[in-house]
């Protein structure tokens, strides 16, 4: 099978200066994240404020107060999926200042909402905003990193998931107790400048373009030409494989942020004020597994065996929580599975390097990132439909089993030759 690599020439790769300024770009694009990831749970923690509850005449309305959320993330998905494209046009570097701009812009406009429907609607720009990060940060790898460090160069920016969660909900919370809702997002808002510091200064001199070598000569490429590379693309039985890999990634893990709390409680009997330490390893171990999972990625080149491998063994470590009754035991199964996902989604971004051209890079990574997080934010809602329908929570998790199981097959055909 002919690949689009295979296709179309790709561009060359820019000399850093140094060592120490080619890897500051990855840490670069992971304070985005983490900042994004701020964002996009820090008003989570605004559900459980009573002030905020009235100030918004929300009350004790779950489902509204949830729809804050769910209009978020179904405007992320859109944005990721349609708005990603601007970055094989216009100059990432460009594009992401004045993404993370408009971040701050609307978080200072939510700390001044007076109604519910008015920070509704701040949600949804929000995610229309934020839409494009991953795709950027894809591309601007792409361009600086060779193919044996794409997998290192995508997991320093992922890292920001994990940290941005694990900082984001104590912060927001400290910030409540003691100034009040709207300072978490005049705080969020300051802190958007900070980073469009970082960003700024982190990023200047580093050659990025939305150029590419045509026939031999660097031009810029047309709308045309660009929607001739990105029909090949969408052609391509490979890219949409990794699209469908994806999803099932990522439902795997907003079903498991969603839910492991309640299921651990319910199911397992766990106390988590006392076994606080141990509810958090599957989170520490999925930390680990990206780490190591990266520079095994790049030493291998295997990537799409280790990606296939990872999720795999996630779901198969799943189904053993299942048949698990003693809590302990079950945790440990569980950081198994967690690891064994992180270990194969630190190599998910470069085996997508691998299939897709330079010219439709912010494009590709776009719909790659929008029909995963589409996929995301249905998961806690179907478990949960699952477990109210049927009473047991084990058939809400042998949910994400399968699904994981699914996604990692879709990926053998692709095993031998990425």
């Amino acid at each position: 099978m002919e690949t689009l690599k295979e296709t179309i020439e790709t561009s060359v790769m820019p000399v850093q200066s140094s060592v120490i300024k080619q890897w500051s770009i990855s840490v670069v694009l992971m304070v985005c994240v983490v900042l994004a990831f701020f964002d996009k749970i820090s008003i989570a923690v605004l559900f459980s404020d009573p002030v905020f509850q009235e100030a918004m005449g929300i009350g004790t309305d779950k489902t509204r107060l949830g729809w804050l959320m769910t209009s978020f993330l179904l405007a992320y998905g859109f944005s990721s999926i349609f708005l990603s494209v601007v970055g094989d046009l216009i100059n990432p570097r460009t594009c992401l200042l004045v993404s993370v701009a408009s971040w701050g812009v609307l978080m200072a406009l939510m700390g001044l909402a007076t109604s519910y429907e008015q920070l509704l609607w701040l949600r949804v720009l929000l995610g229309i905003a934020e839409g494009p990060l991953f795709a950027l940060a894809y591309s601007i790898v792409k361009q600086c990193y060779s193919a044996g460090q794409q997998a290192r160069a995508s997991t320093m920016f992922l890292l920001g998931t994990p940290i941005g969660a694990a900082l984001g909900f104590p912060i927001t919370a400290f910030i409540l107790g003691r100034y009040g809702w709207q300072m978490t997002f005049f705080v969020m808002a300051a802190l958007t400048l900070v980073t469009l510091a970082v960003v700024y200064f982190g990023l200047r001199g580093v050659k990025l373009r939305a150029e590419t070598r045509v026939s031999g000569s660097r031009q810029r490429v047309s709308w045309q030409q660009h929607m001739r590379n990105s029909r090949l693309l969408f052609t391509t039985p490979a890219f949409w494989a990794v699209c469908i890999f994806n999803t099932a990634l990522l439902t795997y893990l907003w079903g498991l942020n969603g839910w492991l709390p309640s299921y651990l409680i319910e199911e397992k009997g766990v106390n988590l004020e006392e076994f606080g330490a141990l509810s958090s390893l599957p989170f520490i171990a999925m930390l680990a597994g990206e780490i190591a999972g990266a520079f095994l990625s790049d030493k291998t080149g295997k990537r799409a065996a280790q990606v296939f491998g990872g999720l795999l063994i996630a779901g198969l470590s799943m189904y053993l929580v299942l048949q698990i009754e003693d809590a302990v035991l079950a945790i440990a199964a569980m950081s198994v599975s967690a690891m064994s996902w992180g270990f194969g989604v630190s190599s998910v971004f470069a085996l997508l390097a691998r299939i897709t051209p330079a010219e439709v890079s912010a494009t590709a990574g776009g719909i790659f990132n929008g029909f995963g997080n589409f996929a995301g934010a249905a998961a806690p809602v179907l478990m949960g439909y699952i477990v109210t329908r049927t009473g047991d929570f084990n058939l809400g998790l042998l949910f994400l089993v399968l699904v994981a199981v699914f996604g990692s097959l879709v990926l053998v055909p692709l095993v031998k030759k990425y």
